[in-house]
């Protein structure tokens, strides 16, 4: 795994030991940056089940300001933290060790807006893609922000999180890429 394009590009990053986790691989990483936009200029990025912090720091790397990072488990959590340094991403990052349903009900607290956010939970686990639907209904994704979620063939996910509507689909191999935008974004 490294980092694909932007400031940071050709950096390793080091992946998580086990089957615990899916790293996304650098394919499937720089086909996403393709559909949702090369380069970023600012905005806040989520990391929701981080893991290693592939899709994050690579939004970091190609132009996102600042970038949150929720993961649970301990060893993904140390090599998260590891990738972020290696990086030097610190004073850019802010980083959770903490279950994602506690971690957004405790965003929703805060004065925060995300540009883009990543969603990519135990792949049988649908009731995590509810915490989109929490983020959106609370209003704490920009109009023109980006909603990635990643999951398994057999997932089917609605058609829209409120006014976020499913713009593009992508199959790669037993995964499964869905882009959500606003629909109320202006050119539409």
């Amino acid at each position: 795994m490294r980092v694909v394009a932007g400031e940071r590009k050709g950096m390793p990053l080091k992946a998580i030991a086990g089957n615990t986790t899916r790293p996304t691989t650098d394919k499937v990483k720089e086909s996403i940056f393709n559909i949702i936009g090369p380069f970023f200029d600012g905005g806040t990025a989520l990391d929701l089940f981080a893991g290693s912090g592939g899709l994050g720091i690579e939004s970091l790397s190609r132009g996102v300001e600042r970038a949150i990072f929720i993961e649970k488990d301990a060893k993904a959590f140390q090599v998260l933290q590891e990738n972020i340094k290696k990086c030097r991403y610190e004073e850019h990052t802010e980083l959770f060790r903490i279950d994602a349903k506690r971690a957004v009900k405790a965003l929703l607290k805060r004065d925060i807006m995300f540009s883009l956010v990543f969603l990519d939970p135990p792949y049988h686990q649908k009731e995590f893609y509810d915490l989109v639907q929490l983020l959106v209904d609370n209003e704490k994704i920009q109009q023109n922000g980006i909603i990635l979620c990643e999951h398994a063939k057999e997932v089917t996910l609605p058609q829209s999180f409120g006014k976020f509507v499913l713009k593009r689909q992508e199959t790669y191999g037993g995964t499964i890429i869905s882009v959500y935008r606003c629909t109320e974004e202006e050119g539409e």
